[in-house]
């Protein structure tokens, strides 16, 4: 394969990590802003909790109660479903830096390619030219001691 070609797999490859990465953080900020979601809710039920207690001491009704009871179960349950929704997120951001990861491999392995490639490349050039210089080398002594007989 060209060198040309290589170079234009190794651009390919790592237009492919950027965009893993990308989908990485992007992964990573929806999770984060879930996280902000569940703590906006869970605060909100406390507080909601603690706005029922204080009714309760000043004098609640059992209907007040009941319904501000439901309320806070209906949060409660919609707590425990964010929760397993977490899952989701997690999941989604575990396979995108699987997925950054594996991208980022590609990327190496395809640079150690063509590194290995330029290395071998100098070495023959090396040994061409080692090559030459022991034929001239031999060459002149060759003329120099023909020119002696």
């Amino acid at each position: 394969m060209s060198e040309a070609a290589m170079n234009l797999l190794i651009d390919q490859a790592k237009e492919q990590e950027q965009q893993a990465q990308l989908a990485l953080v992007a992964a990573q900020q929806e999770l984060q802003n879930y996280y902000l979601q569940v703590e906006q809710i869970e605060r909100y039920r406390l507080d909601y909790f603690r706005q029922m207690s204080e009714r309760g001491q000043a004098g609640l009704s059992a209907s007040s109660y009941g319904h501000l009871n439901r309320f806070i179960v209906q949060l409660d349950e919609t707590l425990a479903k964010q929760r397993q929704a977490a899952m989701d997120f997690e999941d989604n951001v575990e396979q995108c830096r699987e997925h950054w990861q594996q991208c980022r491999q590609k990327t190496k392995s395809l640079e150690w390619l063509v590194e290995k490639r330029q290395n071998e490349a100098k070495m023959r050039a090396e040994r061409l030219e080692q090559k030459q210089m022991d034929e001239f080398a031999t060459l002149i002594y060759t003329r120099q001691n023909a020119t002696k007989f």
